[in-house]
């Protein structure tokens, strides 16, 4: 098994983006600073062994050796040692709404980000239990499939947008159908459903699948996110969503659907406030629920492979600092 034991340094490798933004705005200022002195065929006769070209290879090979040394830095490692783990737990799928109405800024900073931060906190308090998530808007993917690997969860929660699920719309009858396939089969007691969403639910098909849940031996807990009074909804242009006589639409939670879906569900319903007591109040209702016992073959041992990184980086930054930014007889013919 590969992984990188400090994920989070490859959050570094967007820096690349600026990098190549500021290069590029260099080449254009320095094109238009030596038109100002004078036309190029005459500035080059001034400084006839001045190499554009490599001054371009230059900068790639820089970013190549940064490439690498954040790649060494969040260390690259194998797993070497397998071993089975048992585990007394439950499975848990969380089913979280992407669509555009948790933009709505009537919590802060958004509906979206808010949910976000809730469920990364109630990662963190994990410990025996599976954990899979589902995104749904128009329709409901799989984001991440059951496992007790909460690190992954985590940078699978990171990369969550509303933009994750390409169909609009609130289908939560289909998160729910999706989430009940996800769960262990031949398991009818040690499942949970939490859905978080604004509950503004547009398709058909939840009644059903709530029923299917509960044959299928799955608590469904929900969490309201929003408030009765309302925020506009951000569309990507900047303007707001409107109705047909052009009047800005309000997003309000539906507190009460919420609340059919948790007592058909044989759960519970929260409301969204400040985050930890709703996760210290799922967490007791999920520590009545009968735990089972989970079979988990994970790497106990892995070895590192950061220093063959630091190796490629270094020899990009010393090819670097060789190669010359004057004209060479070797690339004469390539006009580099």
């Amino acid at each position: 098994m590969f992984r990188f034991e400090h994920l989070y340094y490859l959050f570094a490798l967007l820096a690349l983006v600026p990098m190549l933004l500021l290069f590029i705005f260099y080449e254009r200022w320095k094109s238009k600073s030596i038109a100002r002195f004078g036309t190029a065929s005459l500035v080059h006769k001034l400084i006839p062994d001045l190499s554009d070209g490599k001054q371009i290879i230059k900068f790639i090979l820089l970013s190549f050796a940064y490439t690498f040394l954040i790649i060494a830095i969040a260390n690259p490692q194998i797993g070497t040692k397998q071993e089975k783990v048992k585990r007394n737990g439950i499975d848990v799928v969380v089913a979280l709404d992407v669509s555009r109405s948790m933009l709505a800024q009537d919590v802060q900073p958004n509906r979206l980000a808010k949910a976000k931060n809730f469920i990364s906190n109630f990662v963190d308090q994990l410990k025996d239990d599976r954990f899979a998530m589902v995104v749904f808007a128009g329709r409901a993917y799989l984001q991440m499939p059951l496992s007790v690997d909460y690190s992954a969860a985590k940078l699978y929660l990171k990369t969550v947008t509303t933009e994750s699920v390409p169909t609009q719309g609130t289908n939560i009858g289909e998160a729910i159908d999706l989430a009940n396939e996800s769960f262990a089969k031949g398991d009818n007691k040690s499942k949970a459903l939490i859905i978080i969403s604004d509950g503004e639910d547009n398709e058909p098909g939840v009644e059903e699948a709530l029923e299917a849940a509960a044959k299928n031996g799955i608590k469904v807990f929900t969490i309201a996110v929003g408030t009765d009074k309302g925020s506009p909804i951000p569309l990507p242009n900047g303007d707001f969503k409107r109705d047909a006589q052009n009047n800005i639409v309000l997003s309000k939670v539906n507190i009460e659907a919420m609340r059919n879906y948790a007592a058909k569900g044989n759960g519970k319903s929260f409301v969204l406030g400040n985050g930890k007591e709703e996760i210290d109040a799922i967490f007791k209702e999920l520590g009545g629920i009968t735990t089972k016992e989970i079979d988990e073959t994970v790497f106990t041992e892995y070895d590192d492979k950061f220093q063959y990184c630091l190796a490629i980086a270094a020899l990009f930054l010393i090819i670097e600092f060789m190669l010359s930014e004057r004209r060479s007889r070797l690339f004469e013919k390539l006009k580099i």
